[in-house]
């Protein structure tokens, strides 16, 4: 009888000790192929996160470079036309750029309820001039939702068109084709724009922005051209502070920025072009965490695993002496036993493997689902806990460090999305293997010392 036919009679007629090697497999499939699972999903999360957030470049003045070698603590600016010649880059998809300054509403016109009293003077907001307003990082990340009307587009650019909050809208009953009448900075510039799109912003109108200390809801988008009509006189080209970029291809951030730099010239020297990393670290944390959990998971279950196969697989060979002896003695090659243990272990986690295949997938779905779940959560509170420093303070009186303050609109990520590939299954089939042969090596060196005469005679 070959030793291919006695490992199938063998695993069918010790039932018990196929089930208890067959548990110990599946549980150490189970486990690592759960790991590798996660170990993809949260890679491919993270991807997606560092494509995403990493195609933005964004252009901001170089507070190291602020004042160098004129005193000055100005804010740099930078003129419109050269920010355009970076943005006709061909690394750029679509770009915004935007500057700010303090408008009135006037016609009778009143600001939104629950704000602060007049933080800017009696009807004052803050007039946001914007290229594209789809681009602002509140709109693309679904915090700002577009009720009606449209974007400001670059088309607009010499418009007299605003966006306005749904709150300051319904204050007013204005719709979209309404006319808003805004006084300039001067208070005595005035001209009329048409509301070309009503958002809606989900933050309390009590709450205020940390620069002008107006409410959210009294925020006014609007063209450049309206905001030439109300800065009458200034002449020259329109100045920005901000920009932002949208890149075609993540990994064409050093091509863009030598490019840009190379466009621009010396008119970049006080800004700095910027990936967000840390809203990619911001985001992404949940997905490290429940990675090292599983992969920890995975290890210990692998050696504890092997531990056990090694026991069963050494117990095996102690109650088949006998069995062994006779086949020694009928001329049995000592390598053939080896290699029926070792059958016997491929048969056993060649099932378990495939029966893992059905179990993990939804298995690894659900457990890590939930493991990120709790860690998200948990970094979503602490980023909520977060508090600035008082009007006026840097923080580090208080405590407060400036430096930690969470990027907006880079909530951790929260979901994963669990796929089996082929690729893991021999992935894991292999390591299954590997285990097995692992935990019968020690075993096998038993049976080529056994000897055949002083089984059968002394039963040892």
């Amino acid at each position: 009888m070959n030793f291919v036919k006695r490992a199938g009679l063998s695993l069918w007629a010790r039932k018990s000790r196929t089930l208890i090697t067959l548990a110990t497999f599946l549980a150490i499939s189970v486990m690592v192929l759960a790991g590798v699972l996660i170990d993809h999903a949260t890679a491919h999360a993270e991807q997606s996160v560092k494509r995403s957030v990493g195609a933005e470049v964004d252009l901001a003045m170089d507070l190291s470079k602020l004042g160098a070698g004129s005193g000055s603590l100005q804010a740099p600016q930078i003129d419109a036309a050269t920010v355009d010649k970076i943005g006709a880059l061909p690394q750029v998809q679509k770009y915004t750029y935007s500057t700010s300054d303090r408008a009135f509403l006037a016609g009778g016109a009143s600001l939104a309820d629950g704000g602060p009293p007049a933080p800017m003077g009696p009807g004052g907001t803050v007039y946001q001039a914007v290229l594209n307003s789809s681009v602002l990082p509140d709109f693309r990340s679904g915090m700002f939702t577009l009720l009606s009307g449209a974007h400001i587009t670059p088309a607009d650019k010499d418009k007299k068109q605003v966006l306005i909050e749904e709150r300051l809208a319904a204050k007013n009953h204005l719709k979209v084709g309404d006319k808003l009448t805004l006084t300039g900075n001067d208070e005595k510039t005035t001209a009329t724009f048409t509301v070309g799109g009503i958002y809606r912003d989900p933050r309390a109108a009590s709450e205020t922005d940390p620069d002008y200390y107006i409410s959210w809801a009294n925020m006014v988008y609007g063209t450049f051209g309206g905001l030439d009509a109300l800065d009458a006189g200034s002449g020259g080209l329109p100045q920005v502070s901000t920009a932002t970029f949208i890149l075609n291809d993540a990994d064409a951030q050093n091509a863009f920025k030598n490019a840009a730099k190379q466009a621009a010239g010396s008119a970049l020297d006080a800004f700095k072009l910027d990936v967000n990393s840390k809203a990619i670290q911001q985001m992404t944390g949940p997905l490290g965490s429940i990675r090292t959990t599983a992969t920890l998971a995975m290890w210990l279950m692998g050696i504890a695993g092997a531990a056990v196969l090694a026991l069963v697989a050494n117990l095996a060979v102690k109650q088949r002496r006998k069995e062994y002896g006779v086949l020694l003695a009928m001329g049995e090659k000592k390598t053939k036993l080896v290699w029926q243990q070792v059958l016997e272990i491929a048969a056993v986690a060649i099932l378990a493997v495939g029966l893992s295949s059905l179990i993990a997938p939804s298995l690894t779905q659900s457990a890590g689902q939930w493991l990120l779940g709790r860690d998200a959560s948990a970094a979503k509170q602490k980023i909520d806990a977060w508090k600035p420093p008082p009007p006026g303070s840097t923080g580090l009186g208080e405590g407060i460090d400036p430096n930690a303050k969470p990027v907006a609109n880079a909530d951790p990520i929260d979901k994963i999305t669990v796929a089996l590939d082929p690729a893991d299954l021999i992935a894991v089939g292999g390591v299954g293997l590997g285990i097995g042969l692992l935990a019968t090596a020690i075993p096998a060196t038993a049976v080529l010392r056994l000897s055949p005469r002083t089984i059968l005679t002394k039963g040892k």
